[in-house]
């Protein structure tokens, strides 16, 4: 085989692994779109309109975030105290950014700002096993960030549009997507036994911290102290 046709095998063009990292995230896009459609009608609900719905998705990415403040604002909450709790929900993607960190240090300021926009919980978990692998670049992590942000979008539009017909999306399951979106990550990661033990004492820790600690408090501390655990036990 030519010299040429080995290095294009081993280099694929930007878009080629952009459109490869679109298909990694697909099952990302497949779980957002129907919580994306819960946040939807909840925000229609509190008088938001189909546009400004979409516009709060497309512009902050923040899932767990924007359904707490969907609910603080239906409370008659300020914007002082939306804005203190999201940002204390959203405090874990400082470990995601720095555990991501020595995969994006050769990349742009611009180009870390944008993986840094669509870093979401799946994102991070597709993207470190795929750094993991060797194979994480700019342009697959964007690929797994516009299909991620796409599936929120479309889901939440989706949902203030049809927020008449569809009514209550609980009765549909769409709870369940999630869980079950991070089973399959997990799955998907845990290459030896550290990997399953340290996922099960993280599930022990944030059983145990939910009943001391408010949400997300207990979400944060729990993974770290498993990680603790599991780096002095290995090492």
């Amino acid at each position: 085989m030519p010299d040429d046709m080995i290095k294009q095998d081993a280099c694929p063009p930007p878009r080629a692994r952009f459109v490869r990292g679109l298909r990694l995230g697909l099952p990302i896009f497949l779980g957002y779109a129907p919580i994306g459609a819960a946040f939807g009608i909840v925000a229609r609900g509190l008088g938001f309109s189909p546009l400004q719905a979409a516009i709060c998705s497309g512009t902050a990415l923040a899932g767990a975030g924007q359904l707490i403040a969907l609910q603080l604002l239906g409370a008659g909450a300020g914007a002082a105290a939306v804005v203190l709790t999201t940002a204390i929900v959203n405090l874990r993607y400082i470990l995601f950014g720095a555990a991501l960190s020595q995969h994006v240090t050769r990349m742009s300021l611009k180009q870390q700002a944008f993986l840094a926009f669509t870093l979401t919980d799946e994102t991070f978990a597709v993207n470190i096993d795929d750094g993991r692998r060797g194979r994480a670049d700019f342009a697959s992590m964007a690929g797994v960030g516009v299909i991620a942000w796409s599936g929120w979008v479309a889901g939440t539009a989706a949902g203030a549009l049809l927020a008449g017909v569809i009514g209550d999306p609980t009765r549909f399951g769409v709870q369940f997507a999630m869980p079950a979106m991070f089973t399959a990550l997990l799955v998907a990661q845990a290459e030896d036994r550290t990997h399953v033990v340290t996922a099960i004492i993280a599930a022990v820790f944030a059983a145990a911290l939910m009943i001391a600690l408010p949400d997300p408090w207990y979400l944060i501390v729990a993974p770290v102290l498993a990680a603790t655990v599991a780096t002095a036990v290995t090492r």
